[in-house]
């Protein structure tokens, strides 16, 4: 495979370069600068794959899949009425009664394929575990991970969503099915994750922290929660006791290697300076790796919704701060897209490059170096945060495994009846990528992934 006249991570625009990569070994043989009959061409830009940090395998695209004449189920009776969050977790309820196999694999097959066209080449999956769907999505996670495995490597989550201690709501159930699934499924899922705060009270919270944090220290997973999702200042946040259970557990002793990543968190939002402060020096005196995960297009949704009567108050955005949490905290952080085509979020895609962009504005981050860093935040930040270090890409050199994302530029626009056509708008920079994402048929991913 040649590919001519490329922009490479780290140079200049007027710099172009070919690479040859072995179809045998997915190995980059030469670089070396574009010969002069590739010139004349429109460049095309090199920039690294990318990750969802966050993404829900089992429940996309309910709301349009409609399987009308189809043996699949049909969700369109379950479209949200008030986009509440308690109707999205009735209306999820519901449909996970109606789940099969074929239908798993169908969704889940659509969401892993959009998200390759996009430039997506690793995510964290996550698939429930309960009462309802007992081992039905896991087993369908497996199958999808093993089809799509050369194309985007998907980190299995077992995960909780239903509460594991509440007793009105088959919580022990629950938790020994995610206990007997984390030995049956032993070495296909990586991570565990759970949701303290759909547990009730604030005690029980607590038990479903401890629960998840012993459990992942015992199977050796990494550990996901969705915390602390509310923007009542009167709700006592849970991510200290998150830092506390870490701790004594001995978690950086006792799971090397393994990552934390707290989602959501809306709830941090509502925190002071001296409060963030705080919490950052607790988890970096303790050396616990702990990464935020924000999720604007679920959480500007559900999030800060005034009453009735309210319509003057104040609507805060409840969707974390990320490029603060990373420049002025230091702290771990990026985003994800969380839900696509659901009672949760009904509007958006799976594309994380739409999602930076709309960050631009939810962050009011206009700066290339924003858009920099927001790039990160769905690439090389989001691989770190769920443990995926060795599949960044930290240069591209001879003799290196190929995997990274070209976009390509046109070079006219063609308009009926404008004569000559007129030139097309080049996107070289990492900024222009941000601020105006490319269309999906301009990206390509090249290469294989190879996990080590």
């Amino acid at each position: 495979m040649l590919l001519t006249n490329l922009i490479l991570p780290g140079c200049g625009a007027e710099d172009k370069f070919d690479i040859q990569i072995s179809d045998a070994t997915n190995k980059i043989t030469t670089i070396q600068p574009t010969s002069h009959a590739h010139l004349t061409d429109p460049p095309s830009r090199v920039i690294p794959t990318l990750c969802h940090p966050h993404v829900h395998l089992d429940k996309p695209f309910l709301l349009t899949s409609h399987n009308t004449g189809t043996d699949l189920p049909n969700y369109i009776d379950l479209a949200p009425q008030d986009g509440s969050f308690s109707e999205a977790l009735a209306n999820t309820s519901k449909a996970k009664e109606r789940y099969t196999h074929a239908d798993l694999i169908r969704r889940g097959s659509q969401l892993i394929a959009e998200s390759i066209q996009a430039g997506v080449t690793s995510m964290r999956a996550f698939v429930e575990i309960d009462h309802v769907t007992r081992f039905k999505c896991v087993e369908a996670g497996i199958e999808l991970k093993r089809k799509f495995a050369e194309q985007c490597y998907v980190q299995l989550c077992a995960f909780a969503q239903d509460p594991v201690f509440n007793a009105e709501k088959h919580g022990e159930e629950n938790r020994q099915l995610v206990e007997e699934a984390l030995e049956k499924f032993k070495g296909e899922v990586e991570v565990l994750g759970s949701t303290p705060y759909v547990e009730g009270s604030e005690e029980l919270q607590k038990k479903n922290v401890e629960w998840a944090t012993r459990t992942a220290v015992e199977h050796q997973l990494h550990l996901d929660f969705h915390l602390d999702y509310t923007l009542d200042r009167k709700s006592e946040p849970i991510v200290w006791h998150v830092v506390q259970a870490l701790k004594g557990q001995k978690w950086t002793q006792k799971a090397k290697g393994k990552k934390v990543v707290v989602g959501h968190c809306t709830r941090l939002t509502l925190f002071t300076t001296d409060e963030m402060t705080t919490l950052a020096k607790q988890i970096k005196d303790a050396e616990l790796p702990i990464s935020f995960v924000g999720l604007p297009t679920s959480d500007l949704f559900m999030m800060g919704r005034p009453s009735e009567d309210d319509w003057g108050g104040s609507r805060p955005k409840g969707t974390l701060p990320v490029l603060e949490l990373i420049n002025r905290f230091k702290l771990n952080a990026c985003i994800g897209i969380n839900n696509v085509g659901n009672a949760f979020t009904p509007w958006g895609s799976v594309d994380p490059l739409r999602l930076a962009s709309l960050c631009v504005g939810v962050y009011q981050a206009g700066t290339p170096r924003d858009a920099e860093l927001l790039f990160e935040c769905i690439s090389a930040l989001a691989q770190s945060a769920i443990g995926l270090d060795d599949l960044v890409v930290r240069s591209l050199k001879d003799g290196a495994d190929a995997l990274f994302l070209v976009i390509s530029n046109d070079k006219m626009i063609n308009i009926i009846g404008q004569n000559p056509c007129i030139p097309a708008r080049q996107r070289v920079s990492v900024a222009d990528m941000v601020w105006d994402p490319p269309e999906l048929q301009q990206r390509r991913v090249i290469g294989k992934v190879r996990k080590s």
